[in-house]
């Protein structure tokens, strides 16, 4: 799937095609005292009648309150159209310029414009928009509904949740959009959009929630709200009206070529993000220490789990939290301090909002049966990773003992398994996603130290039944389940 944020830059749209993780989502920590508005549960006791009036009534009220964001970003790398026809065509009067005065060599550095949108939280002029809006801007200017211009300054951003904080000071008292609770939002409720799409400030588009909890590949924090709202390049940024006025999400993606859907993070995910990029300028995470993949059918059966749930640790990280703690591989947790765990992306999205050093229960699976265990939740590093995404399926590839030479190339430490050398096109072990190179360290949960002790093992396999292998890939593990055929 490809997935488009939606700023302008150059007056070009910049489609941003980012990879799928299936880690860290969060909400539920405290990180300060909020600085942003809320209404009164006296303000919403009537619901909003939606009649003739109610989208213009409710656009005149919200639009104060948001901003439109432009910003000079200095871009390095090769000149435009490097590599590929100029549209001027071989008189293109730039190339013209460098070659006559400085021997063709075009500037590594060239400055680009962007556009995006945002909204006002709090009337000391703290402004939410994208992380990818403002990040890297050399200069942010932020325009209000009445036409006045601030230059705003970065007070924290987020990479990983395409969340931004930045501030203007207007010596004045601002319109303030109040914050809602998104996880209230239901799929069918009305939605409006308000922001800068195209360029086209103060744009006001209306449809309802299509759904929530969408993974759409964005980012390891995908929890998106799906809108059919109309979203374009530049409302990134914008907010997410419900019916009482409240922001219950900030628009960030949308599908390329795709019609009538958008995509936004919800607030109550933000919320904490913001304390902290206020407070820090920068989010602090929880972090366990192990490598997790969900739980398919076919793993659940290989270890002896009722139903497919919980996140499969692949992997425990030495010396972190989960490996004092006692987690093992092999392990599947059911329960993080009181949440049940139905994903991967379930634990990471707990573990994530689990503030550094708090101690939390944590229920595995675990030959049969079910343990409970202590941790001490650590602070992810930006260099760490959580976890790493899974495999499915093998059989039909070809294996050999590991030499030294081979261990030495690979970065092993230990002569033990079997490295797979070949991968025959459409086998099972093809359309699991095995590849040349992978090492096979267990089969059914026992360890193999070569060739030999391989065949020995899958020879016990009876017809029809799966395999569940443990491999070992690029430092990191993996299980996968094979059915033979």
């Amino acid at each position: 799937m490809i997935v488009k944020t939606m700023n302008q830059r150059s007056k070009h749209v910049l489609a941003v095609a980012v990879v799928l993780s299936a880690f860290l989502v969060f909400s539920g920590t405290t990180w300060g005292e909020p600085f942003w508005t809320t209404l009164d549960e006296k303000d919403r006791t009537n619901p909003v009648q939606i009649n003739n009036e109610t989208f213009a009534e409710l656009a005149e009220k919200l639009k104060p309150a948001v901003v439109n964001i432009s910003t000079t970003m200095v871009v390095k790398g090769p000149r435009p159209f490097a590599g590929r026809p100029s549209p001027f065509g071989e008189q293109d009067p730039f190339r013209e310029f460098w070659e006559k005065f400085f021997g063709g060599e075009m500037p590594r550095e060239f400055e680009t414009k962007s556009l995006g949108s945002g909204f006002i939280i709090n009337k000391e002029g703290y402004i939410v928009t994208n992380n990818h809006v403002v990040e890297n801007a050399k200069e942010i200017i932020v325009m209000l509904e009445n036409g006045k211009d601030y230059q705003a300054e970065v007070v924290g951003l987020d990479k990983k949740t395409d969340l931004a904080l930045i501030k203007i000071d207007a010596k004045e008292d601002l319109p303030v959009a109040p914050l809602g609770d998104s996880d209230k939002l239901r799929v069918g409720e009305w939605v409006m959009a308000i922001g800068n799409p195209f360029g086209l400030s103060e744009t006001v588009t209306v449809g309802i929630v299509s759904a929530k909890g969408r993974v759409i590949g964005a980012g390891p924090y995908d929890d998106f709200i799906q809108t059919d709202a109309s979203i374009n390049p530049g409302n990134s940024g914008g907010p997410l009206f419900n019916f009482w006025g409240e922001v219950v999400g900030i628009n960030t993606a949308i599908i390329a070529t795709g019609q009538g859907i958008g995509f936004a993070i919800p607030t109550n995910l933000a919320k904490d993000i913001l304390a902290q990029l206020r407070e820090r300028g920068r989010v602090v995470r929880g972090w366990l220490g192990v490598g997790i993949q969900t739980v398919t059918s076919e793993l659940a059966e290989s270890f002896g789990l009722e139903e497919k749930k919980g996140a499969l640790v692949a992997q425990v990280f030495k010396e972190g939290p989960a490996e004092k703690a006692g987690i093992k591989q092999g392990d599947i947790v059911l329960e993080f301090d009181g949440e049940e765990i139905e994903t991967a992306g379930d634990l990471s999205r707990v573990v994530a909002s689990t503030p550094p050093d708090k101690t939390v229960e944590v229920k595995v699976f675990r030959d049969g049966k079910v343990l409970t265990l202590q941790i001490s939740v650590g602070e992810r590093k930006e260099e760490e990773e959580i976890a790493r995404g899974p495999a499915e399926k093998p059989l039909g590839m070809t294996v050999q003992d590991i030499t030294p030479e081979i261990a030495r190339s690979l970065g092993l430490e230990e002569e033990l398994g079997v490295v797979v050398t070949r991968v025959e096109p459409g086998s099972p072990a093809a359309k699991s996603g095995l590849r040349r190179g992978d090492v096979i360290q267990e089969v059914n949960r026992q360890p193999i130290k070569d060739v030999e002790e391989f065949g020995k093992s899958v020879e016990k396999v009876g017809e029809g039944e799966s395999i569940l292998f443990l491999i070992w890939r690029a430092g990191n593990n993996l299980y996968i389940t094979i059915t033979p055929k």
